[in-house]
Order: structure tokens, then sequence, then C-alpha cells
């Protein structure tokens, strides 16, 4: 399988015009962009997947419902559709459409995970919102995710002050605001 080409950031978040393999951006520490997608049912039940043993990292974790990378020349509305159907395909029957995403936040994280492997990433963060999701329409890449389960808002602030979820602290507390307000 060829590898994603993944666009160079400057620190601002504005593209270099370098286009280069996801691996060279990680062992090179460069910025890119990713984004995040909770994705919440007609019960307020946030969509969590727990993360492939196969991942280079965060393996076996508790995420949010889609992260991934942009692909080179992808916007983050693209990216995010494609991830959805990647990571989780919904079995509902329709497709999923820019207007049913609620932007909420951008925000830029510095992590190093080993020598080789430094994330640098602007992440667009959005809420999906989806009636008459539950596990069963919902169909995971076993590449990716080895198990899926819908938790309420209080169960994901409880998975989240036991360290049991991949840390994104900027999206958890955005969508608890936001899921509190409704």
């Amino acid at each position: 399988m060829k590898e994603e080409l993944l666009d160079v950031l400057d620190e601002n978040g504005v593209k270099t015009g370098e286009v280069l393999p996801r691996s060279e951006v990680h062992k090179k520490g460069l910025w890119h962009r990713a984004i995040v997608v909770a994705i919440v049912n007609d019960e307020n039940k946030i969509l969590l997947q727990q993360r492939s043993m196969n991942k280079e990292k965060n393996a076996g974790w508790w995420d949010i419902s889609v992260a991934g990378h942009l692909s080179s020349g992808q916007d983050s509305l693209a990216g995010a559709n494609r991830e959805i159907s990647e990571e989780v395909s919904v079995n509902l029957g329709f497709s999923v459409k820019v207007k049913d995403f609620r932007f909420m936040t951008s925000f830029r994280k510095i992590q190093e995970i080993s020598e080789n492997f430094i994330e640098r990433q602007f992440y667009d963060f959005f809420i999906l919102r989806q009636e008459g999701l539950t596990d069963e329409n919902i169909k995971m890449q076993e590449s990716e995710v080895q198990a899926i389960k819908f938790v309420t808002v209080q169960e994901l602030d409880e998975l989240r002050k036991n360290n049991l979820l991949v840390e994104r602290e900027e999206v958890y507390s955005v969508l608890i605001e936001y899921l509190f307000r409704l």
C-alpha cells in the first residue's frame, strides 16, 4: 500500500508547498493538519472507538469517534468524511453531508512519541450528530479499530478522569461543554 502524503505546514498552519510521506513528516517533526470528529447519536451518546493494537501510537486505548491526518490537498471536512468511512463506516443507507458537521474549534499540539516519531499537528474538531445511530449499524475497520461503544457525557468524563482515553483534553472539554448546553 502506498504511503499517505501530507501537506507540510509552517508554525502558523499555512501550507509551505512541500508534500511528504507521513512517516517522513513524523520523523522530522513537521507541522501538518489532522481532524477529530465526535459522533453523537440522538440519545446524546458519544461514539468511542478502541484503537487497534496494531497502531503505532495509543494502541488499545479508547479514543473519540474518529481522528486522522488530512491527505495532501484535502480540506478538513473532506478528511473528516474520509476518516469516518474508513474507521467506522455507518450503514444507515445515507451519506454524511457537509451540513451535518458542526465545527467546534481548532488547536495545535506537539507530542514526542519516540525519537523518530514527533507529532506537530493542527487539529480541527467537529461534532457530527446522527439520528438512529447504534453500535449495530456501524462497521469497524479492523485494522484501525478493535471495538466501539456509545457512552454518556458522564461516562466520557469518568473515562477521561481515570486516564482511560487518548489524551485529547481540548476535544473532551469542548465536547462535554457542548453536550451539557443541550
